[in-house]
């Protein structure tokens, strides 16, 4: 009787971390979401209330670092628990630094608006910032589902944002070249550009996290990366 009441009550430590997990993870969608808005719209109320609500998120990542450590302290847990509790701890840390980077991408906002426009970028940014959000939340469903195979599939997916973000890298040089009026304006879209293209790649290793977590192993094939960037800058 006395382990079953132990093995409940870890059964229910384990629910309320993976319940804060998901509250996490919830804050962090909407952040990315609320960051591009306020970007494209030059909203800067809006932006204000992203850069706010980011404290939420790094105090939830607090909680989940803490109720961890107090698990695996005091309920000694099994090899495929501790990798569960393990996991959850590498996914909070990366969604806090997604947190961090939509923070940044709403800070450039203000700044933003008080130049003019250059072309349709912000709405480009949107819809990259858009396609992650979209892997994010497939990731965690995976992690909430146990699905290796659509965590794979947002790993794959991961190469589209890097395209994306090279399509822009060339369109702000472009644009750069072109009139140096936008030199200043296009560094800091290319800022945030890159910063949405880091986001992907730790919406990646919470994927990768749950390939781990389902089948005890990290997936088997690199991982796809299509940024050129670096080897343009090389040339």
């Amino acid at each position: 009787m006395e382990d079953q009441h132990i093995a409940s009550a870890f059964d229910r430590d384990l629910e309320a971390i993976q319940a804060q997990i998901m509250k996490m993870g919830g804050l962090v969608e909407a952040a990315i979401r609320l960051g591009a808005e306020s970007l494209d719209t030059r909203d800067e109320d809006l932006a204000e209330k992203v850069r706010k609500a980011d404290k939420a998120i790094d105090d939830l990542e607090e909680m989940i670092n803490e109720e961890a450590a107090r698990v695996i302290a005091l309920r000694a847990p099994t090899a495929s628990d501790l990798r569960l509790i393990l996991s959850v701890i590498k996914i909070s840390a990366n969604l806090e630094r997604i947190g961090d980077y939509a923070k940044n991408m709403a800070k450039r906002t203000g700044v933003l608006a008080q130049m003019a426009p250059v072309n349709d970028s912000t709405s480009a940014l949107r819809r990259m910032a858009r396609e992650v959000e979209l892997m994010l939340k497939d990731a965690l469903d995976a992690y909430v589902q146990r699905d290796a195979e659509l965590a794979l599939d947002v790993i794959t997916r991961d190469r589209d944002v890097d395209q994306m973000y090279n399509a822009l890298f060339r369109e702000f040089l472009t644009f750069m070249m072109e009139d140096p009026r936008n030199i200043t304006a296009c560094m800091h879209l290319h800022f945030i550009a890159k910063n949405n293209e880091r986001m992907g790649d730790h919406v990646t290793s919470i994927a990768e996290q749950v390939v781990y977590l389902v089948t005890g192993e990290h997936p088997d094939e690199p991982r796809p990366k299509a940024d050129k960037t670096s080897m343009v800058a090389k040339g």
